[in-house]
């Protein structure tokens, strides 16, 4: 029988939450992504989430310190987050639960199909009139259409939204559009003033977008499960739901491909660990 505690020693080592693992640099960190197939910057999700942090960190829940901007971890943590994405290493943005993610190139196709499905940016129109894009969302949709890449003042002077006032419904529908898979940030420039450069992200990454429009839905589901689950080692039907905003039965059809291909076991009983888990096979040995 598997014991929690030799899950939660896999579960560190492929997180890099080890000293001897930590990423410290550009070269570790792209190679810690594509390992892991996503991770959160900063943030720590309850499910079970690689985060780049703790893995340059090089330990599980690092405190933020006082003095962060003198902090080394958190500074390269900072130009990691901005620099990988900026080559075109990686996909960033807010994915999962509104968080903002680093997605491994490879993996980023089965998660547009989950998303767009066969979409492209055109199809926002559509989206819009079947009220699953706000206003402001479809207005920004209209401009960038007509121009992108387009940094934040322009998009904003475009979309008649330079007043503070209007900010924070600027910001939600920039949220919403990321959150979609229809806009990315391409670039965030630091001279003469700090601005984002936003693009189509049909665009930005045209291969990994054909091939997300490509997949089967039932594909891409079991392909980002198997993938969450090497990296986290262990999990449940239930966290796996809540985490990616499945339905229990798309979760079920899954994991039981998955199983048949032998990637993961299902209805695990771990000793030490109320309930039944599913873990992935390189952890069930």
């Amino acid at each position: 029988m598997v014991t929690a505690d030799s899950l939660r020693r896999l579960r560190d080592r492929r997180f890099h939450r080890l000293p001897t693992h930590r990423v410290q640099g550009e070269r570790g960190a792209l190679a810690f992504v594509r390992e892991v197939g996503f991770c959160s910057t900063f943030y720590r999700f309850p499910e079970g989430v690689a985060c780049l942090w703790e893995a340059v960190a090089g330990r599980s829940n690092p405190r933020w310190p006082r003095h962060s901007h003198h902090d080394a971890g958190i500074g390269l943590t900072w130009d990691l987050k901005d620099t990988l994405p900026a080559r075109k290493r990686v996909y960033y943005g807010k994915l999962l639960k509104g968080r903002p993610l680093l997605v491994a190139l490879d993996l980023f196709p089965m998660f547009y199909a989950l998303v767009r499905g066969r979409q492209r940016a055109r199809d926002y129109r559509v989206e819009y009139e079947a009220g699953r894009l706000s206003h402001t969302a479809r207005r920004i949709m209209d401009a960038m259409i007509r121009e992108h890449p387009q940094y934040t003042r322009e998009l904003r002077a475009n979309v008649f939204m330079l007043e503070p006032s209007k900010t924070r419904q600027f910001e939600r529908a920039m949220a919403e559009l990321q959150q979609g898979l229809w806009l990315v940030k391409s670039e965030e420039r630091y001279e003469p003033t700090f601005s984002y450069r936003w693009d189509l992200l049909e665009a930005w990454l045209p291969e990994e977008v054909a091939e997300g429009r490509c997949l089967p839905r039932e594909a891409a589901v079991a392909g980002v499960i198997e993938r969450y689950a090497h990296g986290a080692v262990f999990t449940t039907e239930r966290l796996l739901g809540r985490l990616f905003g499945l339905p229990p039965d798309e979760v079920v059809r899954a994991l039981a491909k998955l199983c048949r291909a032998g990637a993961i076991r299902a209805d695990c009983a771990v000793e030490g660990l109320p309930g039944r888990w599913v873990v992935h096979s390189s952890g069930a040995r």
